[in-house]
């Protein structure tokens, strides 16, 4: 018998209660602060699947935090997964303690290695979240990441970075993670970025995407204008599509701005394009997508795009490489 949490193409249709734990505290020596994460899992199943949620930066005071990302993460619980949500140490709440430690203020090299401490201790963690022993597989490992998070991710799934500091190209890709989703995620460096803000983030713009290899979903709102960076419009943010080696999955959402719709909280008055619907799709594409990269042949992706991208009013559209 099978222990796969999402056997058959509607298992989407059927939630779990889902069990939520935080924080679980990750001493890291020489991180400035501990490593604080969320652990959300669905209350029955073994064989769990993992996705690692790395945040981005936003304008709010908590959701770019353990505390955020709500409708993606407990959907992604519900149906199937172990979800793990670090703070980075972007959060906001670590600002007052942060602000002068080494890396600020994008902390891009300790954003990555928070999730590789995470998958070192998984056991750990799996040990300390009650009702959550034995019930993990650690070799079913998936990453997504919103904004700055998406940079995060690419890092990880195997882009590769030129060091502002140093002029050295860097790579920290971790090689348990098998696939990944990049939600509004950041283009491409060089003559496109050249926004305001693109001097006070160089980081953003020293990604080089011919070396993420990984399987990789990109999501990208067809209205996520990032002026503050660039003038390529909306386009830009399918750059890690367009600019990697596949197999690689664009899914282009259809009026969505930069938070997708409201993925970083439910009802945030910052949200510029609330959806509750495309949200609702957006986290099924993507648990449907992850659970067929981690269980090969599983029909579930297919048929969430039959039912979401197709017909009179699609949410948006597919293509892949």
């Amino acid at each position: 018998m099978s222990t796969s949490p999402l056997p058959h193409a509607d298992a989407l249709a059927t939630p779990a209660p889902v069990l939520s734990f935080s924080p679980v505290v990750l001493p890291v020596p020489g991180r400035p602060v501990d490593l604080q994460v969320r652990v959300s899992a669905p209350a029955t199943g073994t064989g769990l699947p993992v996705i690692l949620l790395s945040h981005g930066h936003g304008p709010s005071n908590n959701l770019s935090s353990l505390n955020g990302y709500a409708p993606l993460a407990n959907f992604w619980a519900a149906h199937g997964f172990v979800v793990v949500q670090p703070t980075h140490l972007t959060s906001r709440t670590l600002s007052h303690l942060v602000a002068d430690a080494p890396g600020a203020p994008d902390f891009w090299r300790s954003r990555a290695e928070d999730m590789t401490h995470i998958l070192d201790r998984l056991d750990m963690i799996e040990c300390t979240v009650p009702q959550l022993a034995g019930r993990i597989d650690p070799t079913k490992v998936a990453l997504v990441g919103h904004s700055l998070g998406g940079f995060t991710a690419a890092l990880l799934l195997g882009a590769g970075l030129d060091d502002p500091d140093t002029g050295n190209v860097v790579h920290l890709v971790e090689p348990r993670i098998k696939a990944g989703v990049l939600l509004a995620a950041p283009g491409r460096g060089g003559d496109a970025f050249n926004g305001p803000m693109a001097e006070q983030w160089p980081i953003i713009g020293a990604v080089d995407f011919s070396t993420m290899t990984a399987p990789a979903l990109i999501v990208a709102g067809d209205k996520d204008d990032s002026r503050h960076f660039t003038d390529m419009g909306p386009d830009w943010h399918a750059d890690p599509y367009n600019l990697a080696p596949g197999p690689k999955t664009l899914l282009t959402l259809f009026d969505a701005e930069h938070g997708l719709g409201g993925i970083a909280g439910y009802d945030a008055a910052e949200t510029t394009d609330e959806d509750p619907e495309r949200v609702a799709a957006l986290a099924r594409l993507t648990a449907a997508y992850l659970h067929t990269q981690l269980h090969p042949g599983a029909p579930v992706w297919r048929a969430a795009c039959e039912v979401l991208t197709t017909g009179p009013n699609p949410i948006g559209r597919v293509e892949s490489k």
